[in-house]
């Protein structure tokens, strides 16, 4: 993996992705054990991660002694399965726009509301206006349209220069190969288990564009595939 710069996974991280990898996200303590230690994980460190999340209500810890996620996570791994199949529709030049009307709301809330934007892959054109190209099969959420006007226009520009202007997508593409060049050269399950991490989160802020609008080559189809065949052989 020369030349990236990846973090570590915890057991933590481990135990939480093989679970939002399975439907349904559910395994006994032994099948986790035995999955990281295939990772470099002790069976204590295992553990030790499985108690922690259960406290922290991360995981549920059903009758039959099997973990699933909380109904928190679950949504999470909904999130997950939207980016790595993602429902989308023609597109036909018009983009998604909210501008953000209400007044008075504290640094946290607008801090929420960002972070609640950017997992619906709309970009901020200036503060309080937020757009992408209408191209997802999924409506504005109530919370939003009740702090803001919602509707759909057509820029009078070049589309495409406004989609560069909004997301970094050279530099996202770049990355993106990387880590497909990385995967058939990495063979330890440890380094291979942190790599598919990485696509997973790099898939995350995919912007989703329409073809028309996404540069040459784009490697957003090719790494969700890479990371199915991984859950495949790993996972079944």
């Amino acid at each position: 993996m020369s030349g990236l710069q990846l973090r570590p996974v915890s057991a933590r991280s481990a135990v939480l992705s093989t679970l939002l990898a399975l439907h349904p996200p559910r395994q006994t303590a032994a099948q986790l054990v035995a999955g990281l230690e295939h990772l470099g994980f002790t069976e204590t460190a295992t553990r030790a991660a499985l108690s922690r999340m259960v406290t922290r209500g991360d995981l549920r810890r059903d009758d039959d002694a099997s973990y699933t996620l909380s109904e928190r996570l679950l949504e999470r791994q909904r999130r997950v399965d939207a980016v790595h199949h993602p429902e989308t529709r023609p597109w036909h030049g018009t983009w998604e726009m909210a501008i953000v009307t209400t007044t008075g709301r504290s640094a946290a809330d607008r801090a929420a509301l960002r972070t609640h934007l950017q997992s619906l892959r709309v970009a901020e054109l200036r503060e309080g206006v937020w757009t992408r190209p209408a191209n997802l099969r999924r409506g504005w959420p109530q919370e939003l349209t009740a702090i803001s006007e919602c509707f759909e226009s057509r820029p009078l520009g070049d589309p495409a220069a406004l989609a560069a202007e909004l997301w970094d997508l050279d530099g996202w593409a770049v990355h993106g190969r990387q880590l497909l060049d990385a995967l058939p050269r990495t063979s330890v399950p440890a380094e291979r288990f942190t790599l598919v991490a990485a696509m997973v989160r790099h898939l995350q802020s995919d912007p989703l564009l329409p073809a028309e609008l996404s540069p040459a080559d784009w490697p957003g189809q090719e790494l969700r595939a890479a990371y199915d065949e991984y859950r495949a052989l790993t996972w079944g």
